[in-house]
């Protein structure tokens, strides 16, 4: 029997040092989102951000535009907030409607408030290797191998999707701790005979129970990413009955890496006060 990787576990230690770290703070953090449109799962996300801020004594507040808002509107909006002090985190929630140009936005975020990683400034130190800011999915997934003992020094990472927000920053991550990388995409060939090979297989494609037994190597490590609701119930891209006996540990859909991403914010919305409260004292 596979060892579950247990996300809401992980996060209760991250909470707990993060209430350590408000401690010694002289600011109380404040997540500021932006909200374009109803998405009902973005409506959803962004309550549980503001739920888990409120427990954790942490500020936060949601800015929601209509669909139609201009681009210029919002890049107004942005600028505001990047000169806004008492702002310490500023997190665009995605998707954004198709006339919004995600890059454009993003580039005018200060890449100190920038706490989803997706600024060019950020996926460049982390292309580097001097993450400052890292996208909380993948870093949560990290954190989770990090909790569980799992070391990927020399091992063979496979990973399916190129995501700006998790394939891709995920693979940067597990070449920086020294693992071997292959990205799988919409153009790869014999993609099940890739996956076969891998000693951790990270599943981000957006395609449920899509990974099944003949994908997954025995004794492998899989980290399923998706979350998708079908007649009711929440599944994610691996089938995970079908494949949990083979593997050496596996995330679970709910309660896997769901619990790590709010978590990682958490922590890069308390790092990017750190940093703005060192700024200023050093200016």
């Amino acid at each position: 029997m596979a060892q579950r990787l247990e996300g809401k576990k992980v996060a209760e230690s991250v909470y707990s040092q993060i209430l350590l770290d408000v401690s010694l703070l002289s600011v109380v953090p404040k997540l500021t989102v932006v909200l374009v449109g109803n998405d009902p799962a973005s409506e959803t996300y962004v309550r549980t951000k503001a739920k888990k801020c409120q427990s954790l004594g942490l500020q936060s507040e949601t800015l929601h535009f209509p669909a139609d808002v201009s681009e210029e509107t919002l890049i107004q909006q942005i600028q505001t907030l990047n000169a806004d002090p008492t702002t310490h985190g500023v997190l665009v929630q995605l998707p954004l409607p198709q006339h919004l140009n995600k890059h454009r936005i993003f580039e005018v975020l200060d890449p100190l408030k920038d706490v989803d990683g997706l600024t060019a400034a950020n996926a460049g130190l982390l292309a580097l290797g001097r993450p400052r800011f890292v996208p909380c999915t993948p870093l949560g997934v990290m954190e989770m191998l990090k909790f569980y003992g799992i070391d990927v020094a020399g091992k063979r990472a496979v990973i399916l999707g190129r995501s700006d927000i998790v394939g891709k920053p995920m693979a940067q991550l597990l070449l920086n701790e020294n693992a071997t990388i292959t990205v799988c995409h919409s153009r790869s060939r014999d993609v099940e005979l890739i996956c076969k090979e891998a000693d951790v297989l990270v599943a981000a494609l957006g395609k449920p129970k899509w990974v099944g037994p003949a994908m997954v190597k025995p004794g492998a490590v899989v980290i399923d990413v998706g979350i998708h609701r079908i007649h009711g119930h929440l599944c994610g891209d691996v089938d995970f009955e079908a494949v949990e006996n083979q593997c050496q540990a596996i995330s679970p859909v709910p309660g896997g890496v769901g619990p790590m991403t709010i978590a990682m914010l958490m922590k890069n919305l308390v790092l990017a006060a750190s940093l703005q409260v060192k700024k200023k004292i050093k200016n």
